[in-house]
């Protein structure tokens, strides 16, 4: 298609346009007898069209990581090709969707390392993910034979596609599933082009929603010329352009020498809803491949003003930009300075620092290699891990402690007393008179070492008989190290029965304070206040991440602070509990797994492995250090 065409078809639409309704639920449907009378190519016939699927919302944002076609066309392996359902989904639906530390065996893991959740959950997660996501795909399908839908091998005239529909049960969907069958198997682009024509002539009118399917295909699959014509069309047509198709056109012109057109879109797209991340990186990226890192860094600099987080792609594209000599900037006084580039690049580790982000494994291969390329600086990266003390074996300098400061702990202590003890929904955890009584009890007690939650422990294993027994168990460990304990319960463990024995909670009382709360209250916030009460030093043990706790206080700085003081401060039981043999905990982490830095060294944490949850934090490092 060429600038004939995109003539034809703006004439073909001026007769119609007093019956155009430009709306997010607007279509215009072509009188099939016109359309068949026509001498305009079939393309432009069908462009002349629109039929918007009113699901598609046009003030979604896009929210996933669309995955990168091959630049020449197709996809060539089964990875890139499951990113790029990615870019499918974003379309149709309108958004924008190493060895490790070396500890002694008698020390387990952390709770909070990377990978130490199981396995086999997380797994079951992912399965869900996807199961959900292809059900979410397949919305509306009306039988499970459009699922296996096969395209043909050749574009095929009306009439066979006529026939084909026919022997397929006449399907109303048939279009929109074809078209899916025809991304999906990597068929020839003439193949749905014939599809439309089949489609326009049957009906007289093409679905937005198949007419951005095609566009996905042609962005897939690489053809720009194509991708190019179709905004023009719609371009001319349309007043604003849907989240979806916006996405499909900022990723195009940005993938091509017109690059700078799509920072053009992007101002568009801000006069009806909030570009995504995506939007924004796709430029940025194409603007350090073409050298204008002026224009990169202004757009990173209009994303984070947004709030909005940056993809790894996006920095690791910032990292990998070629800084052009002074010869080749010759009088730009607008290009950016070395210096400048520098300080923005260490920015961005700053940024990361103070929202704990962890580079992928990827991102930090070209972390390493910039430092390394830094005139004059002589950096060094190397791969590393930390000592169970916190110092890192690579270079032997101190990482920093996982320990408050005394204004971090004041801080936290204050929030979590305001949001979570006594935040708006306190008397669903327990009642004012319960509330003040444990004050009073927590006031009257010395400073405690360790608080136990009673009911946690107790459950940690499946044999329910063994409850009181796996208390006890706990409790004497802690209490033969010299540790004040407090174990807070409710009030029917005082209840002697076969999972609470009568002589193991009276012994239990003996060796420790004890606070019994009533049966419907919530234990997890007078835990909290005991523990954070009696002092930066004091632990807690509980298997339980509290991260339902951690999600009532305010988004980021102070959720980073509660998760650095639980990480420094949870005690969680390993392995099975045996009276009179030895308690074994998980180790607590010395220091803080967070990007550093001392001026002559930098310290990064990233991520090597799949298996790390949200919960969790990286186990390897990057270690970049300079001699001057």
């Amino acid at each position: 298609m060429g600038s004939t065409l995109i003539l034809k078809v703006r004439i073909c639409l001026k007769p119609f346009k007093p019956f155009f309704y430009q709306g997010s639920s607007a279509f215009f449907t072509l009188n099939t007898s016109l359309c068949k009378s026509s001498q305009l190519p079939v393309l432009a016939r069908f462009l002349c069209t629109r039929d918007t699927n009113p699901s598609l919302g046009g003030r979604q944002t896009d929210r996933r990581n669309s995955g990168r076609s091959d630049r020449q066309g197709g996809v060539k392996n089964s990875t890139i090709r499951h990113k790029e359902w990615g870019l499918w989904d974003d379309a149709v639906k309108g958004r924008d969707k190493s060895s490790t530390l070396g500890q002694r065996p008698s020390v387990p893991k952390s709770v909070f390392a990377a990978g130490t959740a199981k396995r086999t959950t997380e797994l079951l997660k992912r399965k869900a993910a996807v199961a959900s996501q292809e059900e979410e795909q397949h919305v509306g399908e009306p039988t499970r034979r459009s699922v296996k839908m096969q395209p043909p091998d050749r574009p095929l005239s009306v009439a066979e596609w006529r026939k084909l529909k026919e022997s397929l049960g006449s399907q109303q969907t048939f279009d929109i599933h074809m078209m899916s069958a025809i991304f999906k198997s990597e068929a020839q682009l003439d193949i749905a082009k014939s599809l439309l024509t089949f489609v326009a002539l049957e009906t007289g009118t093409l679905s937005y929603e198949l007419l951005l399917r095609y566009l996905t295909l042609c962005v897939n699959s690489g053809h720009y010329t194509e991708v190019f014509d179709v905004y023009e069309i719609m371009q001319g047509r349309f007043p604003s352009l849907e989240t979806g198709a916006s996405t499909l056109f900022i990723k195009s012109f940005s993938r091509t020498a017109r690059w700078r057109e799509a920072v053009g879109i992007l101002q568009e797209v801000k006069k009806v809803f909030s570009p995504s991340p995506r939007n924004y990186g796709d430029i940025i990226t194409a603007a350090v491949l073409n050298g204008d890192t002026t224009t990169a860094w202004a757009l990173y600099d209009e994303l984070i003003e947004k709030g909005l987080s940056p993809h790894q792609e996006t920095w690791e594209a910032l990292f990998k930009a070629v800084r052009k000599t002074e010869d080749e900037k010759g009088m730009d006084a607008g290009d950016m300075s070395e210096a400048e580039h520098q300080e923005k690049l260490q920015g961005i580790l700053l940024y990361m620092r103070n929202n704990q982000f962890y580079p992928q494994q990827s991102l930090a291969n070209s972390i390493k290699t910039w430092f390394e390329s830094l005139t004059g600086q002589k950096w060094t990266g190397s791969w590393s891990s930390a000592t169970p003390k916190g110092v890192c074996r690579c270079c032997g300098s101190e990482l920093e402690s996982i320990q408050l400061t005394a204004e971090e702990y004041k801080q936290l202590k204050d929030r979590v007393m305001t949001d979570i003890i006594q935040g708006p929904d306190v008397f669903k955890k327990t009642t004012p008179e319960e509330l003040e009584r444990f004050k009073a009890f927590v006031k009257r007690k010395p400073a405690f070492d360790v608080v136990v939650d009673g009911l946690n422990v107790a459950n940690i294993s499946s044999d329910k008989s063994r409850q009181s027994e796996n208390l006890l168990a706990v409790v004497s460990e802690l209490v033969g190290q010299g540790l004040t304990v407090l174990v807070l319960g409710r009030k029917h463990m005082l209840r002697p029965s076969r999972a609470w024995d009568k002589h193991n909670m009276n012994t239990i009382q003996q060796k420790a304070h004890c606070f019994f709360t009533d049966n419907i209250s919530e234990d997890d916030p007078f835990l909290l206040y005991a523990t954070l009460h009696s002092g930066n030093h004091c632990r807690f043990v509980s298997k339980d991440l509290m991260r339902d706790h951690k999600a009532c206080l305010p988004a980021g700085a102070t959720r980073q602070l509660f998760f650095k003081w639980q990480r420094g401060h949870q005690l969680v039981v390993d392995g099975h509990l045996t009276l009179g043999k030895r308690v074994r905990f998980r180790s607590i982490s010395s220091f803080d797994t967070i990007i550093q830095t001392s001026g002559d060294s930098w310290h990064i944490p990233y991520d090597d492995t799949a298996d790390r949850s949200t919960y969790e934090v990286p186990e390897r490092w990057l270690c970049l250090t300079t001699k001057h």
